[in-house]
């Protein structure tokens, strides 16, 4: 019993010994040598919050004609050209005309699409366009128009090639041989009146005897009435024609004669025969658009002096090398008077009453 109590007593002991004893320390840690180096500490990789590109501006096209008509088809050239360079998105609807489907399209583009801004032809669709631009304030609407803009959002433009089209008549009086010239226009309307004009006062500055005959066919778009009208001018002896409006070059290529284009660079409908043209550029004006847009500050103005020369709005269409058909004292004549209108040295009158044929 003795020996049994001498063990326990021995076993408490020990066990008491090992909770007293101090813990085992950590081994030291090794310093870095050239055989072993320090390793490095790992770091954890936060990956960069994705930046993300803002969404570019939808602008939307509206146009009552088709944009084969040259009118309709410098707008959406300009628009067109301006998604091509990244600056907006483009979506248009075209050939709406004019017999009450306008508003109808605007509001569907509107709720549908949510554009920051439409631009089309209003004329024959004003009050359609003005209607729906008061119910949405918050897009910017800028149509052609021979009217006022209105505040807040109704800015309005125009064709305004008087300049150029008073070259391109320079030309027409220089080059005619029966000295009787043709030109086909849409509607005696001031904005088709100055530009038709335009062109008789260049012809007549350089052949004071030349006689222009005028037609109107009533209508935007309608080439073979165009086409039909100038027929019967040459008919009447006119050997230069000046296509206001779309078809007239078709006659001049099928009888053989010299012709102008008008808003855009029609060389390729007839290159032996189109000499040159007014053009129309509405680069500038969407440009300005989408930066008054983009900057939150557009708001409802005349848009005028973005389509007239001293800004690059219009000019005189290349020749692609009909130039040699024109005389050379001609030639640098008009480009003389050319280079006095970009330098505000010489005015082309703005005439917007129905011209007179001879």
């Amino acid at each position: 019993m003795k020996y049994v109590k001498l063990f326990l007593i021995t076993i408490l002991v020990i066990a008491f010994a090992a909770q007293c004893a101090p813990a085992a320390e950590t081994p030291a840690a090794v310093a870095p040598t050239a055989e072993a180096p320090a390793a490095a500490a790992p770091t954890a990789e936060v990956a960069a919050p994705a930046e993300t590109e803002p969404e570019l501006p939808l602008f939307y096209g509206a146009y009552a004609t088709p944009i084969e008509e040259p009118w309709d088809g410098v707008i959406h050239a300009a628009l067109q050209q301006a998604a091509t360079d990244g600056k907006i998105r483009y979506e248009f609807t075209d050939d709406i005309g004019y017999a009450g489907d306008m508003e109808r399209i605007l509001r569907e583009i509107a709720e549908n699409q949510k554009p920051a801004a439409i631009l089309g032809d209003a004329f024959g669709n004003e009050e359609a366009v003005r209607r729906v631009a008061v119910d949405y304030p918050e897009i910017a609407f800028a149509f052609g128009s021979g009217l006022g803009p209105a505040e807040p959002n109704m800015a309005v433009f125009d064709n305004w090639i008087h300049e150029p089209a008073y070259l391109s008549g320079m030309i027409a009086g220089g080059v005619t041989q029966s000295g009787v010239i043709g030109v086909v226009g849409g509607y005696p309307v001031p904005e088709v009146n100055r530009i038709v004009n335009a062109f008789i006062d260049g012809a007549k500055a350089v052949n004071p005897e030349a006689k222009v005959i005028v037609t109107f066919i009533n209508s935007w778009f309608d080439p073979a009435a165009a086409k039909e009208a100038a027929l019967a001018q040459v008919d009447a002896g006119a050997d230069v024609l000046f296509a206001e409006r779309f078809g007239v070059i078709d006659a001049a290529v099928e009888k053989g004669l010299l012709a102008f284009g008008n808003m855009s660079d029609q060389n390729a409908l007839g290159p032996e025969t189109v000499i040159t043209g007014p053009v129309w550029n509405m680069g500038p004006t969407v440009d300005y658009l989408i930066a008054q847009v983009n900057a939150g500050t557009f708001t409802g103005m005349d848009l005028k002096d973005f389509s007239m020369v001293g800004k690059g709005g219009s000019y005189l269409a290349d020749f692609h090398g009909m130039d040699a058909k024109i005389p050379a004292e001609l030639l640098a004549k008009v480009k003389e008077t050319e280079q006095q209108i970009k330098d505000g040295l010489f005015r082309v009158d703005i005439k917007e009453e129905p011209p007179v044929s001879d």
